[in-house]
């Protein structure tokens, strides 16, 4: 018998705007997604994929290798082929139907990263309903990597604050942002330093901001690393969130363990 159902909202971007006005390919990162959803499929619970338009997300390309698996190539094999079959991975709703489904029938709400959440997520109003029902109900929210970006959703006013992020006027972000569900909270998200790496190695363009200088005019309190890439994750009430790909497996374990200390209440 499943120990309780947990949504995992992801990303339907294949491409984000850069400086300059071109686009460079992106989507969600494969490790991101599947590590955590394995993991709570192995611990007792049932998964949940929606999506904005209930097509299954795209895999960002950079994402597709062992090394996001620590170099074990059958894990990454595991991973493919769990993306590839699993029903759970393949029976995508719409984040409105979730909604309309019922999200009291959610133990937890998951967002994986890759870049695809600063396209779409971000500013989604089926997002925003999402995560400030799970803020109400103090149920646990775990984003990860560029995943807590999505959290910015939960305002009023995300479109216009994202507009005003891209227009580089921070004091306008942070009149937008006034009132929202989060601020205050401490929190952790892909870093300024680790983007630099997507931007010169991947993408070869800056974005139009970084996620901490997003985050933290949002109000949220915002840390990272002092060490590029290695494992952070930051747990402030129902909020989880992680830094980047190599906080999967942390992660997990720390909303597992959430929801555990949920099921003896």
């Amino acid at each position: 018998m499943s120990k309780g159902k947990v949504l995992i909202a992801g990303s339907n971007a294949t491409a984000i705007e850069v400086q300059g006005g071109r686009f460079g390919a992106t989507g969600q990162y494969l490790n991101e997604t599947v590590v955590p959803a394995m993991a709570l499929i192995a611990a007792g619970y049932e998964v949940v994929l929606a999506t904005p338009n209930g097509t299954k997300p795209h895999i960002d390309p950079a994402s597709d290798a062992p090394e996001h698996f620590g170099g074990d190539a059958a894990g990454y094999q595991k991973a493919k082929t769990f993306w590839a079959e699993d029903p759970s991975m393949n029976n995508v709703l719409t984040l409105g139907a979730a909604i309309e489904q019922g999200l009291e029938n959610y133990s937890a709400v998951f967002v994986p990263g890759g870049q695809g959440p600063v396209v779409d997520l971000m500013t989604d109003a089926d997002m925003g309903e999402i995560l400030r029902h799970f803020h109400e109900a103090a149920k646990p929210t775990a984003l990860l990597c560029h995943g807590p970006i999505a959290v910015v959703s939960a305002m009023p006013h995300a479109r216009e604050f994202r507009s005003a992020l891209i227009a580089g006027d921070e004091a306008k972000a942070r009149e937008w942002a006034k009132g929202w569900q989060y601020a205050g909270y401490r929190m952790t998200v892909f870093s300024d330093t680790e983007e630099k790496v997507v931007e010169d190695y991947i993408l070869h363009a800056k974005l139009y901001f970084n996620m901490i200088e997003a985050l933290s005019a949002a109000g949220g309190k915002v840390s990272k690393t002092t060490v590029d890439f290695e494992p952070n994750v930051v747990i402030d009430r129902e909020l989880i969130t992680g830094q980047n790909p190599r906080s999967d497996h942390p992660i997990a374990a720390a909303l597992i363990e959430a929801l555990d200390r949920r099921q003896v209440r």
